[in-house]
């Protein structure tokens, strides 16, 4: 049904909604009378919305979903694909609920606008105060440029994930601070008046800044504004400091290592056989097949990493670098666990990766069989396994090589945690000077 709707306008009369959704005005007013289909009334005259079309047409679909599934409307029985569980995302930042965010153009009085808003009252109300707040000539206004931009140059050309993180922080930060602003009227002092109200990490006003200073480049490229004022030496921006990840102590890992064997599940041993044991991203042991275990000549290829952008939905991609993209030893404490798996197949999930759910669960379970103390967190295990590496050969090249960073300041900064007590430094300049 919502082919008949792209050519549609984006504001219809309930003729016009009838004719594009290929029914009878009288069936829609039933609709329309029975709450399924909001309106929105603009002096006398009773208007829908397309996006409120949509929000109909999408309703009436997971009903039938819904019914398919579980074959009564009132069952409770849920398609497994669809089921919504508590989740965790063992990388660097979640992923919000973006899929409720109601992003739409709409077009009045012949100017395209783009509306953000959290639920279909919100998007209303907008609507409303849209049609009767004309646009100063000549300007533009910032939700309206921010979306265009989004959606025609950044959406199109980064990674999902990367797209992902950018509409985060149009929404829940950019487009709320500037809410009613034209581009040509933001100052420096609107900049900085963004960030004194943001909480949380410095890194995460970082991103919202990175998003704005395109934005504002862009408008620059456009000469709709003269400088950028993300630019301004005046803008500071502070925050507190990102938790460091903290590795796992080597009495820590000498116990999960000799305990792998209490791992009741197969895939579950040979799952923290190779990620406890080699300095992998979790992305990229999700990406394994049968053919980049090579058990022979011990050795593992990394060729593709597995991300999960929208949640639980696995995205096959190339490695995060050209440098992710190695060969690192396979180890020989872990050759005892490697499944056999086809060539073709994934090692953890067969014909489809595992989602991040199926990983939780998965450390979960290893937590309880092993009988480990904290909790098994994937990204600690490449800190803590590049640290030691570091630790025991003082090679830097070698762990930048093994962790498939660009260069070696990324493995010091962000890996390389260190043994080494102040004690120990304390010895080392005695033996130096005496």
């Amino acid at each position: 049904m919502t082919d008949y709707l792209p050519n549609a306008p984006d504001i219809l009369t309930i003729q016009e909604a009838a004719e594009a959704l290929r029914i009878s005005v009288d069936v829609i007013t039933d609709f329309i009378k029975a709450g399924k289909v909001r309106t929105v009334k603009i002096g006398e005259k009773v208007l829908i919305l397309k996006a409120f079309l949509l929000f109909f047409i999408e309703n009436c679909q997971q009903m039938c979903y819904t019914n398919e599934a579980g074959g009564d409307e009132s069952s409770n029985a849920q398609h497994l694909e669809n089921r919504i569980e508590p989740d965790f995302v063992p990388l660097s930042e979640g992923v919000t609920d973006m899929a409720k965010k109601i992003n739409q153009p709409v077009v009045i009085n012949g100017v395209k606008h783009w509306i953000t808003a959290g639920s279909m009252q919100e998007f209303t109300d907008k609507v409303v105060k849209l049609t009767g707040t004309p646009q100063e000539p000549g300007k533009h206004l910032f939700a309206d440029y921010a979306l265009n931009w989004f959606e025609t140059y950044s959406k199109p050309n980064v990674e999902t994930a990367t797209a992902t993180t950018y509409k985060r922080q149009l929404s829940l930060h950019l487009l709320p601070a500037f809410d009613g602003l034209n581009v040509e009227d933001i100052t420096t002092d609107h900049v900085q008046r963004l960030f004194n109200g943001m909480t949380g990490a410095k890194a995460t006003k970082d991103k919202a800044r990175m998003v704005l200073n395109q934005i504002m480049d862009a408008a620059v490229e456009d000469k709709l504004i003269s400088s950028n004022p993300v630019k301004s030496r005046r803008v500071k921006i502070s925050g507190n400091a990102s938790r460091a990840t903290t590795p796992y102590s080597v009495e820590q890992m000498r116990y999960l290592v000799q305990h792998i064997g209490d791992i009741k599940s197969p895939a579950d041993r040979a799952y923290l056989a190779l990620q406890a044991l080699h300095p992998l991203r979790l992305e990229e042991v999700l990406g394994l097949r049968g053919e980049d275990v090579d058990t022979h000549g011990c050795a593992v290829h990394i060729r593709r990493a597995v991300t999960h952008p929208t949640r639980n939905q696995p995205e096959i991609k190339d490695t995060k670098t050209e440098s992710s993209h190695r060969t690192v030893g396979l180890s020989a404490l872990a050759l005892p666990y490697i499944v056999e798996t086809p060539a073709d197949k994934f090692i953890f999930g067969g014909d489809k990766p595992l989602s991040y759910t199926q990983v939780r669960k998965m450390c979960d379970r290893i937590k309880r069989d092993t009988g480990f103390s904290e909790n098994i967190t994937p990204i600690r295990f490449r800190t803590t396994v590049l640290t030691d590496l570091y630790d025991q050969t003082k090679d830097i090249k070698l762990a930048q090589a093994a962790a498939g960073h660009t260069t070696p300041a990324m493995t010091l900064k962000y890996y390389v945690k260190g043994r080494e007590t102040s004690s120990s430094a304390t010895a080392a300049v005695e033996r130096a000077y005496s």
